[in-house]
């Protein structure tokens, strides 16, 4: 198979991204053969290795978020990267940060750095499709950083954070949710 003819079949398939397993159904190559092939096919700018064993069309522009709403599903974009998009961190994380009920996982898409973390499927809510992503509301953010912040697994600096915009109501409803620790620890945040 030619690059041009996998170029359009990935087209018709309207897919941000394509596997090992993918591209070896199109193609019809053993996995061997299919190896050396997508490594010519990469040098010559056919496609883009996105991640180990995942590739798209070069040039397709899509970003980082878009790839990894569709790599690891369920997910939704939560923790820093949220609070950050959303104004309430002052700061810019390095990683992507999104929130799954699989096991916790990372990646380096498009060499950024990618972390699902895994959060109870109970406390798997509190998001909004936009542009074909599910993000966090910002109180939901704010709450799954402070559980994982309580449980030791994620920094929170607090100098950073601009809480101003929160609604009590939806951060008092949410919470109930959440373990009476993490509960405690919002509270304490919010009194400062």
């Amino acid at each position: 198979m030619r690059g041009i003819e996998l170029l359009k079949i990935m087209k018709d398939l309207n897919k941000p991204f394509f596997t090992i397993a993918d591209l070896e159904k199109i193609t019809r190559l053993s996995r061997n053969s299919l190896y050396v092939t997508l490594k010519r096919w990469v040098a010559n700018g056919v496609l883009e290795r996105i991640a180990p064993g995942i590739y798209t069309a070069m040039m397709s522009n899509l970003s980082v978020e878009k790839i990894a709403a569709q790599l690891y599903i369920p997910n939704y974009i939560s923790f820093e990267s949220a609070l950050a998009r959303q104004g309430i961190l002052n700061l810019i994380p390095h990683s992507l940060t999104l929130a799954t009920t699989r096991k916790t996982k990372r990646y380096t898409l498009k060499m950024q750095d990618v972390e699902f973390r895994q959060i109870s499927p109970v406390l798997f809510f509190g998001f909004e499709m936009k542009s074909g992503i599910n993000i966090a509301v910002p109180e939901k953010a704010f709450l799954d950083q402070v559980y994982f912040f309580s449980r030791g697994r994620a920094s929170l600096d607090l100098d950073e954070l601009n809480l101003k915009s929160l609604s009590s109501r939806i951060l008092k409803e949410y919470g109930k949710r959440f373990p009476v620790y993490v509960q405690r620890r919002v509270a304490e945040i919010l009194k400062r």
